[in-house]
């Protein structure tokens, strides 16, 4: 058998590959752990429809993880990141999350997501050339 690399960009690849890691991981945890993983999507809207903002995250295993939350520069600092990420907390709590995880960037959000109780746990230098990649954790066991 000879095998090659691929670079080649299709779904059906990338969802075997997802699903034969899900599976591995899932030999090593706890039964009520297994099956866990869903989208959690917030979007900000107004009235017509337009999309202002959000969160991208999902629930893996006990864990909630954070890859993106995003707010139009015409509306941040009115409060809607915060209620955003309040939202995703609850969520996460009410699915038995026992913490939440995300990263950013030393330009984007570090002090915002340090005021909503996120506590940075590592970071990279260099990131860019020029930054510093910061990744931060929230524990919700205290909160539920």
């Amino acid at each position: 058998m000879e095998l090659v690399i691929s670079a080649e960009q299709n779904t059906s690849d990338k969802d075997i590959i997802n699903k034969k890691m899900y599976e591995f991981n899932a030999q090593h945890f706890r039964d009520e752990l297994k099956g866990r993983h869903e989208e959690v999507n917030l979007y900000l809207k107004d009235e017509t429809g337009k999309v202002w903002g959000g969160i991208l995250s999902e629930i893996r295993w006990n864990w909630m993880e954070v890859h993106y939350l995003f707010i139009d520069s015409k509306i941040r600092q009115a409060g809607y990141g915060q209620k955003l990420l309040s939202e995703a907390e609850r969520i996460a709590i009410d699915k038995n999350c026992d913490f939440i995880k995300l990263d950013t960037l030393s330009f984007q959000a570090l002090g915002f997501y340090q005021k909503q109780g996120y506590d940075v746990f590592g970071s990279i230098e260099n990131a860019g050339g020029e930054y510093t990649h910061y990744y931060l954790k929230k524990d919700l066991t205290a909160r539920s």
